[in-house]
């Protein structure tokens, strides 16, 4: 049995959930935050992030490795396209929207989600400069006909869906706009395409459900 290790709010956790539903295959979670990791934690993510994935032959973590080893021990249910150009245009987004969009997003999630304050002038100068060539560059490779990578549902979904609200949001949060839409990237009409899918709706029930757990009295 494989246990995904991490916590509903987290896009890579979710990520790789959304992979272990669709592909069908058996799993446990369990549910370990972000901070101060005991040694143990550490002993199957070394840098403490998550989500890892609990094997039979041990830890793994970094979510693509893990979606990686999904694809590869559990061949029968692909989620990449069997056309090598095909998935690694699929990947290319993958890497393209994390590395280039997400991880450059994050930077101000503290003020966009957590009550940070109003990150430097300069992180928000650097951020919006990056996004600013970044994504036409990300419209430029995505299809949405009517998925993210064409005309089949792949990781690449999997990708978007957790990824592609947070980066609008954050934006919006942040520079008073969301970059996406004024992009012409309607990322909403996408978002519901692709909530229709049950594990999309199994996800976000569970994460509502976990929102709702951290609420704490007045």
């Amino acid at each position: 049995m494989l246990t995904l290790c991490g916590f509903e709010l987290s896009n890579y956790y979710n990520k790789v959930k959304m992979a272990l539903i669709e592909k069908g295959i058996a799993f446990e979670e369990k549910r370990v935050m972000t901070g101060k990791a005991a040694q143990a934690v550490l002993d199957q993510t070394p840098l403490g992030k998550v989500p890892f994935l609990l094997t039979p032959d041990g830890p793994l973590c970094e979510s693509q490795v893990i979606m990686d080893y999904l694809e590869r021990a559990y061949p029968a249910t692909p989620t990449l396209s069997t056309n090598p150009y095909e998935a690694a245009k699929q990947l290319e987004l993958i890497t393209f929207m994390e590395l280039h969009l997400e991880l450059v997003v994050r930077e101000v999630y503290g003020q966009a989600f957590f009550g940070a304050g109003e990150a430097p002038q300069a992180v928000r100068d650097s951020v919006r400069a990056r996004l600013d060539k970044a994504i036409p560059a990300f419209k430029r490779l995505a299809k949405f006909s009517p998925y993210v990578a064409g005309s089949s549902f792949s990781q690449a979904d999997m990708a978007a869906f957790v990824h592609l609200p947070l980066i609008g949001s954050a934006t919006k949060a942040v520079f008073g706009v969301d970059l996406l839409t004024e992009a012409g990237i309607d990322w909403k009409g996408y978002l519901k395409l692709i909530s229709d899918r049950p594990s999309a709706q199994r996800i976000n029930a569970e994460k509502k459900a976990f929102m709702a757990s951290q609420q704490k009295p007045a």
